[in-house]
């Protein structure tokens, strides 16, 4: 007669022996691919896209005040919790059709070390990975002011934004300097 722990203990064994084999790294030549985390947003019927690790947060689009002298990319200042924070509306800025503002409209923040600042969406379309090595050229529709602040285009038709470049170009500051006539 053989006795039940026997087999007990085999099979325990056994998927001891697996999970080790599981938990072992691969071998194979497989080589993790380099990948981003986009947010989707639309801008005058188009698709564009920036990397997450730029985004702070996505404010519903209120209480925008605009100020005088400023570049017509310039759309204004919203106060986010105390913070007064300009937004560009990047379709100005690319030259892309406009339309009027509306309550669907959210601000995008976006910073590195020394800027924050936000930037006008239509809408946003969501989250998603994307694999860095999946990433297009330029698509020839794309010209002028956008090609410089282009990091790609997705297979199905989004444009990547280089926010780096956009918060690294010296035209997105204002420096107004204005005279004292009190001296």
């Amino acid at each position: 007669m053989s006795n039940p722990n026997d087999g007990a203990s085999a099979a325990k064994a056994i998927l001891r022996a697996r999970a080790r084999a599981l938990a072992r790294p691969r071998h194979d030549g497989a080589v993790a691919t380099e990948s981003l985390e986009l947010l989707e947003f639309r801008l005058a019927q188009e698709s564009y896209a920036l990397e997450t690790r730029h985004v702070s947060e996505v404010v519903p689009l209120k209480d925008l005040t605009p100020v005088p002298c400023t570049p017509p990319f310039i759309l204004g200042v919203v106060n986010v919790r105390g913070r007064i924070t300009p937004v560009i509306d990047l379709k100005k800025f690319f030259d892309l059709p406009e339309q009027g503002l509306s309550d669907m409209h959210r601000v995008i923040l976006v910073r590195n070390d020394d800027l924050e600042f936000g930037l006008l969406a239509d809408a946003i379309s969501g989250v998603r990975p994307l694999a860095l090595d999946s990433l297009q050229a330029s698509l020839p529709t794309l010209t002028g002011i956008r090609v410089d602040y282009l990091k790609g285009v997705t297979a199905d038709r989004v444009v990547v934004l280089d926010l780096d470049r956009i918060l690294a170009d010296p035209k997105i500051i204002v420096h107004e300097e204005v005279e004292n006539k009190h001296e």
